[in-house]
């Protein structure tokens, strides 16, 4: 079914967008993701499901996704909140913030925004309130 080798073999697909697909609106997923295609809207991992995004080569999502792990090969317009890891192939162009607990990223991944480790978002979230209060 698939014509190339970039799905790593502890990868279980349990949904596809093709190539020749463009999706415009949210997705909620759980399990395996692959996009091939064009998604225009957020594509959202189900609370607390194990679930995998995988961005071919060629694939293009314009909007945030939130998953526990995210793979990326394409071009990403928007952020990317990964509850476990991401990973930054060769190919993947991501414009927006990539929240992680790990990352990888490969020599020729591009990145226009920030690199956020989830306990540093945290602390940040904690303490701007409390900077808000001491401001008044």
């Amino acid at each position: 079914m698939f014509k190339h080798k970039a799905l790593p073999d502890d990868i279980s697909v349990d949904t596809l967008i093709g190539k020749q697909t463009v999706i415009h609106g949210d997705l909620h997923f759980r399990g395996g993701l692959y996009v091939e295609g064009r998604v225009v809207g957020r594509l959202i991992a189900e609370e607390g499901a194990e679930a995998r995004l995988t961005l071919a080569e060629g694939g293009h999502i314009e909007g945030e996704v939130r998953a526990p792990v995210v793979v990326i090969n394409g071009r990403l317009d928007g952020d990317v909140h990964a509850g476990e890891r991401v990973e930054l192939a060769p190919k993947a162009r991501v414009a927006g913030n990539v929240h992680y607990q790990v990352v990888e990223m490969s020599a020729g991944a591009v990145l226009t925004g920030r690199l956020i480790h989830a306990d540093m978002a945290e602390a940040a979230g904690a303490a701007e309130p409390q900077a808000l209060h001491q401001a008044a």
